[in-house]
């Protein structure tokens, strides 16, 4: 049911999503698999990648309304071992290599 949603909102990317699915698509980024709208237990997170444990999450101004549902679902992968970066999307639109550089600041090797 999860992959079903997850292909189903890869058709219906926002476009922050699609930008910066340009950056880290085919290993572009860093040599780094990422894969995009992938689920996670209950949740269908926008980049992860495996290896680092590292989600990438997008937020548009419905997240200032569910800030509760946020910081579970943030609590709930961190429980995992997963580290969650999150960017507003106008971030992606306006300040591109800052959200690269922060996104490589949390990469380990």
């Amino acid at each position: 049911m999860k992959i079903t949603k997850a292909r189903l909102l890869r058709k219906k990317s926002t476009p922050a999503e699609e930008k910066l699915w340009q950056y880290l698509r085919n290993k572009r980024f860093k040599s780094l698999k990422f894969r995009r709208l992938y689920p996670i237990g209950p949740y269908i997170v926008d980049f992860v990648c495996l290896n680092q444990k590292l989600i990438i999450e997008l937020d548009d101004s419905q997240h200032l309304e569910q800030v509760i549902y946020d910081a579970e679902r943030t609590n709930y992968l961190e429980h995992f071992g997963f580290r969650v970066l999150r960017f507003w999307n106008n971030e992606v639109f306006e300040q591109l290599p800052s959200v690269l550089v922060s996104i490589a600041n949390k990469v380990l090797f």
